[in-house]
Formats: C-alpha cells, sequence, structure tokens
C-alpha cells in the first residue's frame, strides 16, 4: 500500500465526517447513548490521531498501541474496536479513490450537526 498520505490528514478528515454520523444519530427515536459512546470514542482516537502526526508506516502500530491510553479501562475494548474501524478507513483511503476524494472534500453529508455535543479526549491519557 503506498503512504502518500499521513494519517493525521486522513484522521482530520474523519473528523469532519463525525458530523453527519452525529446527524444521523440524532435523528434516530431509540436510546441513542451507545452510539453516543462509540462516537466520542471514535472522536478521541482520531484527535490523538491528529495530534501526535504518526508516520504513515507507524500508524497501524499506533492504533494497536491506542487502547493502552485509556484513562477508563471499560472504554480499552471500545478503543480497540474504533482502531481496527480507523485502520480500514485509513487503508480505504489510500485504495478506494472516491473514498479520498470524499475524504479531501471535507467527508460532506447533509447530516451534519451543529458540533456541539463532541467533547475532547479526557478518555485518554498523554504518553508523552
Amino acid at each position: 500500500m503506498t503512504q502518500s498520505i499521513r494519517p493525521a490528514q486522513v484522521c482530520k478528515a474523519l473528523l469532519a465526517a463525525l458530523g453527519g454520523a452525529e446527524g444521523q444519530r440524532r435523528k434516530r427515536k431509540r436510546d441513542q447513548t451507545p452510539d453516543a459512546i462509540g462516537l466520542a470514542v471514535k472522536r478521541a482516537l482520531l484527535e490523538r490521531a491528529v495530534e501526535d502526526d504518526p508516520e504513515p508506516e507507524a500508524f497501524e502500530e499506533w492504533l494497536l498501541n491506542y487502547p493502552l491510553t485509556c484513562n477508563a479501562p471499560e472504554l480499552a475494548g471500545s478503543a480497540s474496536a474504533m482502531a481496527r474501524a480507523v485502520f480500514d478507513e485509513w487503508r480505504m483511503a489510500h485504495s478506494l479513490g472516491e473514498f479520498k476524494v470524499w475524504l479531501d472534500r471535507g467527508a460532506p453529508s447533509e447530516d451534519i450537526g451543529d458540533g456541539s455535543e463532541h467533547r475532547s479526549h479526557s478518555n485518554v491519557r498523554e504518553t508523552k
């Protein structure tokens, strides 16, 4: 796989795409708590990846180690699952031209909300 784009670039675009997921979540008629937790875990992971800006060839290892940085041990499983999902999205950004174009355009979605619900990655401890 060609590593032409940095993980931080992909993760920044994926953060923009979370707005659409949050907009869709708000439209659902069922309990939104599990969705909100999952989106918060993913947002924290993406924000950390943008901050840390790991090298492309080290990104898979960075993702594998990310759950170890959770301050809340009960989130380690969720963080691990999200890390796998982000790795899949990272690979898609390199292999599917249409996905990369969508990310490059800022991941536009009609479902993007006002962003008032996103939080910082307070569930993750610093490793530096």
